[in-house]
């Protein structure tokens, strides 16, 4: 398969995705859900009601208030999750400085596989979206072994557009999925950065949680020319000549500006921003967000 490597499955296969926060699912599993149930973790307590369960009794609060209160404990589910990916003309670009490396798209369509296969194999259920201007794919979040097939399918097919309006799809996108979902979201986020943490903000209104990854190529984060060249750009298709060397030192100070923006933004929203260099191999850098995503889960989200 393509997008599922062997080297890939044998880095991710031996990874366990679990949420921070709540989120609805549909089975016990392993992940905290919204709502309440018998399960190992206290929640809160509730006045006893005729026909609770006498078992949950606190009788130690019952002794101190001389009323009955019963404990609620935090269910468990599988998760819904939706991979989100950006298919926009910008992420058509893949680096001069090196051979064979893969275009953003690429790259992102490789992580979007490779986190489908793997919530799909742990039982959690996974949709997909793609988008440029508007949603070009949309696959509401299915647990079923079919799903990865689905899933590849549209991504075989996928070839990067024009222009996005990535604000504008993730509005739409908060409010067509589920509440209380995980959404992945695989882009450059080359768009405009208050825009941007407008729609982001959406999503964590609706209570979805959020993990970003920030897909660059390493010429864009480095910028190495050196001499009058010609840039496209890939959404417009227009052209300009430019000396690199001169407009280097502004070109990385507004890029790094925009990162600072960005990073900004979700640490205040509790999104976990992660940025991924497609000179890196794409399990690798996968693996290494997902192990320090669950590092971090004892905090909550």
């Amino acid at each position: 398969m393509r997008w599922l490597p062997d080297a890939a499955l044998k880095k991710l296969g031996r990874i366990e995705f679990l949420a921070h926060g709540t989120v609805d699912g549909f089975i016990a599993g392993r992940h905290k859900s919204a709502r309440k149930g018998a399960s190992a973790e206290f929640a809160e307590h509730r006045a006893y009601v005729a026909g609770d369960d006498l078992r949950n009794l606190d009788w130690k609060l019952v002794a101190r208030r001389q009323r009955l209160y019963v404990k609620q404990y935090v269910d468990e589910t599988n998760l819904r999750a939706t991979v989100v990916l950006d298919a926009s003309g910008s992420m058509a670009y893949s680096g001069r400085s090196a051979a064979n490396r893969l275009s953003k798209l690429e790259y992102g369509q490789y992580i979007a596989a490779s986190l489908a296969y793997l919530l799909v194999n742990q039982q959690d259920a996974v949709g997909f979206v793609s988008y440029d201007t508007e949603i070009r794919d949309l696959v509401p979040a299915k647990a079923e072994p079919s799903q990865v097939r689905c899933i590849l399918e549209r991504l075989d097919a996928l070839k990067p557009g024009g222009e996005t309006d990535m604000a504008g799809v993730l509005h739409e996108v908060a409010e067509r999925i589920p509440r209380r979902s995980v959404v992945f979201l695989v882009s450059d986020f080359f768009s405009d950065g208050q825009s941007l943490l407008k729609a982001l903000h959406h999503l964590r209104f609706r209570h979805h949680e959020v993990i970003a990854i920030q897909v660059c190529d390493h010429d864009e984060l480095t910028f190495p020319f050196e001499r009058v060249s010609r840039f496209e750009d890939l959404e417009t298709r227009q052209t300009f000549d430019v000396d690199a060397r001169a407009l280097r030192a502004d070109y990385l100070a507004r890029l790094n500006a925009h990162f600072a923006e960005l990073a900004r933004g979700c640490g205040e929203m509790r999104i976990t921003h992660e940025r991924a260099d497609t000179s890196r191999p794409f399990h690798e850098t996968l693996s290494d967000i997902l192990v320090r995503y669950r590092r971090t889960a004892g905090g909550g989200r």
